[in-house]
């Protein structure tokens, strides 16, 4: 039960470190979303060097350069999550919270279309329910833009490519940031290079408090990274599951109330049916997951009765 809490606390500290976003990103102006984006990978690879150094955790580096295979996953994953990073802070810093917390609410559809095309899963009647919802959504959300909602879409595509990639390369949170920073952070630092000596750089115009702002953004992505990984060992999945509704939540109530920005009722419309595609989505997931637990406890049931005749016949002269 310890544990459990434990868990809870972890994971509602990396979900919610996550869901305040919007407001740090714009501290970091003047900065641009690329020069922003560019700080972000090159930090990264710094504040989780450092981890690994405490924690001695370095042999799986030997073991991973002997795979190109999985080396190839780790790039396409390292750009696919630049490109979610790099339309995420672009997106707030433009006046589009709403929009790119629609991103993240649609992101589970997104994953389990992703199933389907590439992994071949099979759906249940319900989950393509579900998806049906979330496609008429993206449909009245259109016409309620009067443009294809791309940054959402965006953000939906990539994130949920990346975690497709993420399943097939089968790392650990701190291990994966160090390997895909690894990859970012040439290209990353090559730019701040090239910014810095044309003069356009801010990091070094606009006082110590900009930079430490602009450092600060590898704390900002590994922290809630190691918080999540706490969490992930400590709760069910259908908790994090759940839980995971708590980053693009925040960010809507943020887009909303703090930067003020207009919701229309044709953009109100697209967003319910967005949350009642959810909405089936949990519930179909808790459901099964209730089946599965007493199917397993029946399972251990009818074992249990079996080993225990066995024993009394045995026992029987």
């Amino acid at each position: 039960m310890d544990e459990q809490r434990a868990g809870l606390g972890y994971g509602f500290a990396a979900y919610g470190l996550w869901g305040l976003f919007p407001l740090y990103w714009p501290l970091l102006e003047p900065a641009g979303a690329l020069e922003i984006l560019a700080h972000r990978m090159v930090w990264s690879l710094g504040v989780a060097a450092v981890i690994l150094l405490v924690l001695r955790r370095w042999a799986w580096i030997a073991e991973l350069v002997r795979q190109p295979r999985r080396l190839a996953l780790i790039a396409a994953a390292a750009t696919a999550v630049t490109v979610n990073w790099g339309v995420y802070i672009w997106a707030v810093n433009a006046g589009h919270v709403v929009e790119a917390a629609l991103g993240y609410f649609i992101n589970p559809l997104v994953t389990i279309g992703l199933g389907v095309l590439v992994l071949h899963e099979r759906l249940r009647p319900v989950q393509w329910a579900a998806v049906g919802i979330g496609c008429a959504a993206v449909v009245v959300l259109t016409v309620g833009y009067g443009r294809l909602p791309w940054i959402a879409l965006t953000l939906a595509f990539s994130f949920g490519g990346y975690g497709l990639i993420k399943k097939k390369v089968a790392m650990g949170g701190l291990e994966s940031l160090a390997a895909e920073a690894s990859v970012q952070f040439l290209p990353a630092l090559g730019y701040l290079v090239v910014l810095g000596a044309g003069g356009h750089s801010t990091f070094t115009h606009h006082g110590p408090g900009h930079a430490s702002l602009l450092a600060a953004c590898g704390l900002v992505t590994a922290v809630p990274l190691i918080f999540f990984g706490m969490a992930a060992t400590r709760l069910p999945l259908s908790t994090i599951g759940l839980m995971q509704y708590l980053t693009p939540v925040s960010q809507f109530l943020i887009g909303v109330l703090h930067f003020h920005e207009t919701m229309p009722p044709d953009r109100w419309a697209g967003f319910f049916l967005v949350w009642a595609a959810l909405a089936v989505l949990t519930w179909d997931a808790l459901r099964t997951a209730r089946r599965g637990r007493l199917a397993l406890a029946a399972a251990g049931a009818a074992t249990g009765a079996v080993s225990g005749r066995a024993a009394a016949d045995s026992a029987t002269p």
